[in-house]
C-alpha cells in the first residue's frame, strides 16, 4: 500500500460522508436512538441472583453489535454503489491498489465509528447510567473493532453481489447467523456441541466474549486480549479476500 494514495483515499470517503446526511443519521443517531428504546424495554428490570442488571447486560453487548451490523450494511452498498457508477473501474486504472481502496474505506468507516460509538456509549452510560466493571474506554476501543467487522466483511460481500438487493440479501447470511449464535441468546457452552463449534468460528462471538469480559472484570483480561486478537485477525483477513475478490465491475 501506498501511504499518500491510502490516505488521499481515506479523504474521500470521509468527504462522500460528510456530504450524505442520512447515511451520518444512520451512524449516528441510530444506534442511539435503539438503546433508548432498550432503557424503556429493559430499564425498570431489577438486578437478580447478584447477576447485572438486564439493561446493564442487553446494552453492553448492542454497543458492539448495532456498529457491526450497521456497517455491514452501509459498507456493502456503498462499495456495490461504486462499481455500478463506474466509479471504481475508473479509480483502478489510476496507481490506487485495491488494498490502498479497502482499507482506505476501513479507516475511513473506522474514524466514523468512533464517533458512533462514542456517541452511543455516552447516551448508554451517562444517560442511562449504564454499569460496567471495566472502562467505558474499552467498550468503545470494542465498539470501533465491532465496527470494523462489519466494513470488513460488508465489503467482503459486496465484491459478490450485483444490485443493492442483493448486497442486503447477505445480511440474512452472514450477519444473523453471527447474531443468533454469539451468546446473546444463549451461552455457548449450553449449545448443542455441532452449534457450538461453529459459534467458534464466527468472529463477532468473540466480540460479544470480549464486551462480557468489560462488563465482568475491572481489569483487561487474557481472554479480552485473545478476543481482541482474533476479531482483529478476522477484520484484516476480509479485506485482504475483498482485495482479492474485488471486481471492477458488476456486470
Amino acid at each position: 500500500m501506498n501511504p499518500r494514495i491510502l490516505a488521499a483515499t481515506v479523504g474521500r470517503v470521509l468527504r462522500q460522508l460528510r456530504h450524505d446526511r442520512r447515511t451520518v443519521a444512520l451512524l449516528v443517531v441510530v444506534p442511539a436512538l435503539l438503546l433508548t428504546l432498550l432503557y424503556y424495554m429493559y430499564g425498570d428490570q431489577p438486578a437478580t441472583g447478584g447477576q447485572p442488571a438486564l439493561f446493564d447486560r442487553v446494552a453492553l453487548i448492542m454497543l458492539g453489535v448495532f456498529p457491526f451490523v450497521i456497517m455491514f450494511l452501509v459498507t456493502s452498498i456503498a462499495m456495490l454503489r461504486e462499481r455500478t457508477s463506474g466509479t471504481l473501474e475508473r479509480l483502478l486504472t489510476t496507481p490506487l491498489g485495491r488494498l490502498d481502496l479497502l482499507f482506505g474505506y476501513g479507516i475511513a468507516f473506522g474514524l466514523a465509528a468512533a464517533v458512533q460509538a462514542t456517541v452511543a456509549s455516552a447516551v448508554a452510560y451517562w444517560l442511562f447510567d449504564l454499569s460496567t466493571a471495566g472502562s467505558p474506554a474499552l467498550v468503545i476501543a470494542i465498539a470501533v473493532l465491532d465496527a470494523l467487522l462489519g466494513v470488513a466483511l460488508g465489503l467482503l460481500c459486496s465484491a459478490f453481489a450485483r444490485t443493492e438487493f442483493q448486497a442486503v440479501q447477505f445480511m440474512p447470511v452472514v450477519v444473523i447467523p453471527q447474531l443468533l449464535l454469539c451468546g446473546l441468546f444463549v451461552a455457548r457452552d449450553e449449545m448443542a456441541g455441532w452449534l457450538e463449534a461453529v459459534s467458534n468460528v464466527l468472529p463477532l462471538s468473540y466480540a460479544v466474549s470480549a464486551l462480557t469480559e468489560v462488563g465482568a472484570y475491572p481489569e483487561p483480561t487474557t481472554t479480552l486480549w485473545r478476543d481482541l486478537t482474533v476479531v482483529a485477525g478476522a477484520v484484516v483477513a476480509a479485506l485482504v479476500l475483498a482485495a482479492a475478490t474485488l471486481r471492477r465491475r458488476s456486470g
